[in-house]
């Protein structure tokens, strides 16, 4: 028994774009494509190295790495073992 409609319908000339404004044309199952990084602004293609910031994490990232230096250091507790 073959299912009918399993597959979905493949574009061999889906348009991708880019956020850096590149575009090319791929095979896929969507018409139109919209990707955040493509291999011309990728850190490891291009040989730059970049922070790529995804919803302000690199940020919020620096920020709580300077608050943690700039906090004073809590004491750690020394537990001691109760003689039997």
């Amino acid at each position: 028994m073959a299912k009918k409609d399993l597959h979905p319908e493949y574009f061999p000339k889906a348009h991708v774009k880019c956020a850096c404004g590149n575009s090319f044309t791929i095979g896929a199952t969507k018409k139109e494509l919209n990707v955040e990084i493509c291999s011309k602004c990728h850190p490891f293609f291009t040989g730059e190295e970049r922070l790529v910031d995804t919803a302000g994490r690199v940020e919020k990232f620096r920020s709580r790495k300077e608050k943690a230096s700039t906090a004073p250091k809590k004491e750690k507790k020394v537990r001691v073992k109760k003689a039997k």
